[in-house]
């Protein structure tokens, strides 16, 4: 469905007496240089997607991509229609979940079309800042194309400032005294990160190429805004690979640490075991019915037995103490 279109000139919204459909009436009150459509779409279906495309002459393929969603973030020029793919993420901190939307842009001469899939991609706070931002919104419809790349990439950062927080309470707990589960959360964690990572790095090179002028369809003013999404963009890769490694260093060593205690619990059951081994090899010998052995006749040879027998456990338990087995 169409969300919200129209037609801006000079920074300004024109008032028009149109249905949201109407894109030749849009394109016919665009007349001034400068002036532009503005449609946003949520989810189309194939027959208004097809409605769109013949009004403003897309071609096919890019209109097939902008139909199916899970898409690789990507930047193509169909003429002079420029086409790009961004992957919209937010974090649900309850799941530890990284979740995607897709945002397609068209943009050429006269017109941009934003086509949204997913729940966390509106850009109604987008357009609205924009229209109070009349001197950036001047410069047409690169000034929107930067607006959603700018929109997209903060919620970048704000996943990556989630994810971080995640990192260090995983820290916090292998290096605690407290036994805990982290190798799944880790392994959850990771895989969160790639996901994240799938969204962000493929769309440096299509902003870098905004940020240096290089593509025609850029209007010159914009670039020095993309410069500024583009340092973002860059910030929030390299902190993700930042956390990338920061997780794997806390695997490796909640492992060192589950190899450590498994050999503590180790050493506790050979001393617990040794404090039963010890009395009953005492109790096994005077248990053997030899007529000829030392101290079977002995009036107190029973209770010296039991007496040898708690020595030994005692003299067992201070030595384990000390060498910290027990």
């Amino acid at each position: 469905m169409i969300i919200q279109s129209g037609v801006y000139r000079a920074g300004q919204r024109l008032e028009l007496e149109c249905g949201p459909h109407d894109y030749a009436a849009m394109r016919a009150a665009a007349t001034e240089p400068g002036d532009f459509v503005w449609l946003g779409l949520y989810a189309p279906d194939d027959a208004e997607l097809h409605d769109v495309a013949a009004a403003f002459d897309l071609h096919p393929l890019a209109v097939e991509d902008a139909a199916v969603a899970h898409q690789r973030p990507k930047l193509e020029t169909y003429g002079s229609t420029l086409f790009l793919v961004l992957r919209t993420l937010w974090y649900v901190d309850s799941d530890d979940a990284v979740e995607t939307g897709e945002i397609s842009i068209f943009l050429g001469p006269g017109f941009v079309i934003t086509v949204r899939h997913g729940e966390g991609a509106s850009l109604t706070g987008v357009r609205r800042t924009l229209e109070h931002r009349t001197t950036v919104l001047g410069h047409g419809p690169s000034a929107v194309l930067y607006a959603v790349c700018d929109d997209v990439v903060d919620g970048y950062t704000a996943v990556v400032a989630d994810l971080q927080i995640d990192v260090d309470e995983i820290e916090a707990s292998v290096f605690s005294e407290n036994r805990s589960r982290d190798a799944e959360r880790i392994y959850v964690l990771k895989r969160e990160l790639s996901e994240a990572r799938r969204a962000i790095v493929p769309l440096r090179d299509p902003v870098r190429h905004f940020a240096e002028g290089t593509v025609e369809q850029i209007d010159e003013a914009t670039v020095p805004y993309f410069r500024d999404v583009s340092d973002h963009l860059h910030q929030a890769a390299e902190a993700l690979e930042g956390l990338d490694g920061l997780l794997s260093s806390a695997f490796d060593a909640h492992l060192s640490r589950v190899g450590v205690q498994q050999n503590d619990d180790m050493r506790k059951i050979s001393a617990g075991g040794a404090l039963i081994v010890v009395p009953t090899l005492i109790a096994g010998i005077y248990g053997m019915n030899f007529e000829h052995m030392p101290l079977l006749g002995w009036t107190y040879g029973y209770p010296f037995s039991l007496l040898l027998m708690v020595g030994s456990v005692v003299g067992l338990l201070v030595l384990f103490k000390r060498s910290g087995w027990l």
